[in-house]
């Protein structure tokens, strides 16, 4: 099962990257759906804030054998990763936190723009084994 979209570069484009996520209820394990939808969330509110340029915000999602790939593309220069610091402000830089907490795999790649994934495995039951 494969989606793709280009979303604007706006605040509503996160429950908008949620609801193509939606179409997995029922294909997918509700936990990791759930985690699914926080952490594009996280990245569609990143790529708004962050990104100086103009242009969409591509999303990707790919479910295959059980497992959940979601990426998300954007035209900024890329960033690289770091742990969050403990003096850190408490209300933001908790993307990257969950990303790492909830994801089984995940990077940042930097190709003519910057593209953020996780996957997931999303085996219905998966979570209870």
């Amino acid at each position: 099962m494969f989606y793709s979209e280009t979303l604007p570069k706006s605040a509503a484009s996160a429950a908008q990257a949620r609801r193509v996520l939606d179409r997995l209820e029922g294909r997918a394990d509700p936990d990791a759906l759930a985690d699914a939808r926080l952490l594009v969330s996280e990245l569609i509110a990143n790529a708004v804030e962050h990104v100086e340029l103009d242009g969409g915000i591509g999303l990707r999602v790919d479910m295959r054998d059980g497992l959940l790939r979601v990426e998300v593309r954007d035209s900024g220069p890329g960033f690289e990763p770091a742990p969050r610091e403990p003096d850190h402000p408490q209300d933001s830089g908790w993307g990257l936190h969950f990303m790492r907490l909830l994801a089984d795999r995940w990077a940042v790649d930097r190709d003519g723009g910057t593209r953020v994934w996780f996957e997931i495995d999303a085996r219905p039951g998966a979570a209870a084994a």
